[in-house]
């Protein structure tokens, strides 16, 4: 039995890894949007800046991908509180979302870049709309829990924490993972791809589809056959036109 003294320090570490994790969320974010420079932390590796980007791309999706299956949680869970798993995601994808941006290499070149007015308000606008989606679709689910604050706040209370049930409300009526979908346009739709955006764009790309792969294996091994008629139902990342018949 935790007690008083350990729960607070759990609800503490919590808080801050939701902190953190936000924050190195908002950072590609505002990069971006071209409000944080990219390789802000001034490093200049003695490697093409294109190979280290694509370097700096798999270690945060690798980490990512490893941190998010049940082999590690099962064995981190072993060292730390239970209540303290998903804020250590969190944290350690704060951390790494900092480090992408931070040291994040400039590579020559523009793929596209739009001059009409209508244009560039229409794609940033678009850039709006996809993380404001990714956002709210997080509270669609949960948005506490996704980020481990339900978990500590639960522990801090000394209550059970009842799994959550598997609903499909607002947006999860029609895609499975509407998350990704919103972080998909968010990198995408911009007036001035360059190619220091573009490898972030591609990289990200490549990351949520293998992410989603290993995710659904997931999803059908704990949820079952319930997760399986969703899948007939719903569109992966965009509705689907025609309902699969089994």
């Amino acid at each position: 039995m935790l007690t008083v003294l350990s729960r607070t320090l759990v609800l503490v570490y919590g808080i801050v890894s939701y902190l953190i994790g936000v924050a190195g969320l908002a950072c590609i974010v505002l990069a971006l949007a071209r409000l944080v420079p990219f390789g802000f932390f001034d490093m200049s590796p003695d490697v093409a800046p294109l190979l280290w980007n694509l370097l700096l791309v798999a270690i945060w999706g690798g980490v990512h991908s490893a941190m998010a299956r049940s082999g590690f949680k099962t064995a981190i869970i072993r060292m730390i509180p239970e209540a303290a798993e998903r804020p250590t995601y969190v944290l350690i994808a704060g951390i790494t979302s900092f480090g992408l941006v931070g040291f994040w290499q400039i590579v020559p070149g523009v793929l596209w870049s739009m001059s009409h007015p209508a244009m560039v308000y229409l794609l940033w606008g678009l850039f709006a709309f996809g993380w404001t989606y990714t956002l709210i679709s997080t509270f669609a689910i949960n948005h506490f829990d996704l980020f481990g604050l339900r978990q500590v706040y639960m522990n801090f209370v000394n209550r059970p924490r009842p799994p959550l049930e598997f609903t499909k409300r607002a947006m999860y009526r029609f895609t499975r993972h509407p998350i990704q979908t919103g972080v998909l346009i968010g990198v995408w739709a911009t007036p001035e791809m360059t190619f220091t955006h573009l490898v972030l764009s591609a990289g990200f790309t490549v990351y949520i589809f293998i992410g989603l792969w290993f995710e659904e294996k997931d999803l059908v091994r704990d949820i079952g056959e319930p997760y399986e008629e969703y899948r007939q139902e719903t569109g992966k990342l965009f509705p689907r036109l025609r309902t699969r018949t089994r």
